[in-house]
């Protein structure tokens, strides 16, 4: 980090001002922003990038605190002002990190606040799938009473199969393990070999999606990952086995998906995410059994809220008053600016 002088602004005292692209932040984040001088506007979630770029001029922002929405090259350019913008958690895909670099405008994740929260949604998921939740829950509410033909499957002993070794992949494996099941993960730039958590770390995800029983995705999106899930990586899966989604909605081809499981090439989904946000309520997933979807929420439990919140006001704080941020956190390379 880059150290200068440092001021604190009383309670109230606005010098900069952020727009917040989604729901209100807590209590704790609101409370640092404005004790540092920080006023903060918000804009609804699903605004268009136009009306984002709209307000950003308008109110001539410092500083973009991202939840939801599309911050392109437009969102980006709209504030002269504009020096820091931080991700209310990590992936990055909606934002243009080459109109932001070439601002000399840094792009900061809040790395790691949600990771625990995700990981617990995608083994909640993934037992949900193995233990059939969703069909014996529609069963018995239709009023049968599947007892005497049912057979479920064993969690101890199942291969658990994670796509990306990271933060959350790492927590992933961790409570797969604790309910018994065998975590092996793919990852391109992960050591081969046995991870020190015992983890069996493979360069070859066509070698995890044979032999897991759940596909868990934990990659960011990027152009290699776009459908990284397709209709011939989901023929790799086992017909038993199950995909789970709690990363970006476009690493899956959802209509591969959706005739994977009509011709029963995999046993079912469970996806946190989708690639159009909110789906469609025609959407062709809905009319297929075995299915489970919950609305983007993997992050969302209170703790990890806090953390990215605090997180993020914490990093543009820091950067409007002239102590920089730590380059780990920063998603691009920012090009430098003119004194």
């Amino acid at each position: 980090m880059v150290n200068s002088g440092q001021h604190t602004a009383t309670a109230g005292e606005s010098r900069h001002t952020i727009l917040v692209t989604g729901a209100e932040l807590v209590e704790e984040a609101r409370a640092l922003l404005t004790a540092h001088g920080v006023r903060a506007i918000y804009a609804d979630g699903y605004a268009t990038s136009a009306d984002l770029a709209e307000i950003a001029r308008t109110e001539a922002v410092d500083g973009l605190l991202v939840r939801q929405g599309m911050i392109d090259a437009g969102v980006v350019d709209a504030s002269p002002r504009l020096k820091v913008i931080a991700k209310h958690g990590s992936g990055v895909d909606n934002i243009d990190l080459a109109a932001a670099s070439a601002r000399g405008v840094p792009v900061l994740r809040a790395l790691a606040a949600n990771a625990q929260s995700v990981a617990e949604l995608a083994i909640t998921l993934s037992v949900s799938l193995m233990k059939d939740v969703g069909r014996l829950d529609a069963a018995v509410k239709a009023g049968e009473w599947p007892k005497t033909r049912y057979v479920g499957r064993d969690l101890g002993g199942a291969v658990f199969g994670i796509v990306g070794f990271g933060e959350i992949g790492r927590r992933a494996a961790a409570l797969a393990r604790g309910l018994g099941m065998e975590p092996m993960a793919y990852d391109p730039v992960a050591t081969p070999g046995r991870a020190a958590d015992g983890t069996l770390v493979v360069r070859d995800l066509a070698e995890v999606l044979a032999h897991a029983d759940v596909v868990s995705l934990h990659c960011p999106l990027t152009d290699e990952t776009r459908y990284l899930m397709n209709a011939e990586r989901l023929a790799r899966m086992k017909r038993d086995a199950f995909l789970v989604n709690t990363a970006r909605g476009a690493v899956v081809d959802e209509a591969a998906l959706a005739e994977a499981l009509r011709a029963g090439t995999i046993a079912g989904a469970a996806l946190d995410s989708f690639e159009e946000e909110p789906p469609r309520a025609d959407h062709p997933l809905w009319s297929l059994p075995g299915v489970l979807a919950t609305p983007h929420v993997a992050g969302a439990s209170r703790s990890a809220l806090r953390n990215m919140a605090v997180q993020s006001a914490t990093a543009i704080i820091d950067v409007l008053q002239g102590r920089g941020y730590d380059a780990r956190a920063c998603a691009n390379e920012p090009a430098s600016r003119a004194a």
